[in-house]
């Protein structure tokens, strides 16, 4: 458990914040300037607050009233900057190596070739940075990290650099580390669909101050907290790999409901998270026939709340978990919706997209 309380001057506000990060991964999620990264560069000890107090599991890192200052070397956290930041006159194989310089004695030692096969950087040990794309270097700073024997990981932004390609590359990645690596790990972003595809739990920041605590689904499903806006807000689905079918599209069971979506990478049994956005849901009082969409779940009406434009947020109960839909305030009118009203929502399967479906080992909470 890491407990983070901080008070610090930062531009035009003040960051003043508590909050506390369970295992597994704890995405700060805000726009640009909220005070994520200063957040985890106090945990890093990469600068002082006036005033606050860090503390991971039973060790004070920072604590002003004490007079506790760990200096960076001594908190045992490794750190995945936005950029990769390898040493470039050294191989992959002696990056990888040189973060154990930094495990304390006695501390017990992720295995190298195992965090090798993890990370799928075999075939570049004896490369030089130079030579390696963006995607294979964040993948060797993941691996140098983990190799520090950190009691918690850092990433501040880690695919903020890559092109759409290699941050679809990567997340399957940290996938795997919130999944087989137990090192709880503090993840910095502004994207919606990383939080959707890594988090266990989530702090939402803005303007310095913790604006709302809460699972991914949680955060995810409530639009007025959503840092990059209304069009970002949907649900967060668990769902069970059924089958692949030869037209390319796979089946998956939601609640027991049906959800087929393109097809994805994971074998038959595989649970996956799977984000639908709000403003992809199509709302219907009889069950639709002779639509192209091909996912249409029953539903009840939770809660519809109108915006100051003519938008209104539909939260819907359905056996797969709980639905967003993005309509107008005259369709809602039109179609009669209040709370208990049963309907019917309408999915199209291509609106789900790749990067919207990711592993769910470690399902929401």
């Amino acid at each position: 458990m890491l407990k983070v309380s901080l008070c610090q001057p930062l531009g035009q506000f003040t960051l003043d914040l508590s909050f506390e990060a369970p295992a597994g991964v704890t995405v700060l999620f805000g726009g640009s300037g909220a005070g994520k990264t200063t957040v985890i560069n106090a945990v890093a000890g990469l600068i002082r607050p006036k005033t606050g107090r860090v503390a991971l599991n039973d060790r004070l890192l920072f604590d002003l009233e004490q007079g506790v200052w760990l200096p960076p070397h001594r908190r045992r956290l490794g750190y995945i900057f936005q950029e990769a930041r390898l040493f470039p006159h050294l191989t992959v194989r002696q990056n990888l190596l040189f973060g154990r310089w930094f495990a304390p004695r006695g501390a017990a030692r992720e295995d190298f070739d195992r965090i090798v096969a993890m990370l799928g950087i075999g075939p570049l040990l004896q490369r030089h940075p130079v030579a390696l794309s963006g995607g294979e270097k964040q993948r060797v700073a993941i691996g140098r990290a983990l190799l520090s024997s950190p009691d918690l990981i850092l990433a501040d932004e880690p695919l903020a650099a890559l092109d759409e390609a290699r941050k679809e590359e990567i997340l399957p990645y940290f996938e795997r580390l919130r999944d087989e690596v137990k090192i709880p790990m503090l993840y910095v972003s502004h994207s919606a669909a990383e939080v959707a595809r890594l988090a266990t739990s989530v702090v939402v920041l803005k303007d310095g101050q913790v604006q709302r605590q809460g699972s991914a689904a949680e955060v995810l499903g409530d639009d007025r907290v959503m840092p990059t806006g209304v069009r970002a807000a949907g649900a967060l689905l668990e769902a069970r790999v059924l089958r692949h079918h030869p037209d390319g599209l796979s089946e998956l069971d939601a609640g027991g409901l049906s959800l087929f979506l393109p097809q994805v990478q994971q074998a038959p049994g595989s649970l996956l998270r799977v984000r639908i956005l709000a403003q992809d849901v199509i709302l219907s009082r009889q069950r639709p026939e002779g639509l192209s969409a091909l996912n249409i779940l029953p539903a009840e009406v939770e809660q519809i709340r109108s915006g100051s434009g003519p938008g209104a947020m539909v939260s819907l109960n359905t056996d797969a978990g709980r639905l967003l839909a993005r309509i107008t305030r005259r369709s809602a009118q039109a179609l009669e919706l209040s709370p208990g009203a049963a309907c019917y929502a309408v999915i199209k399967s291509v609106a789900i997209a790749r990067n919207d479906v990711g592993g769910a080992a470690a399902a929401q909470r």
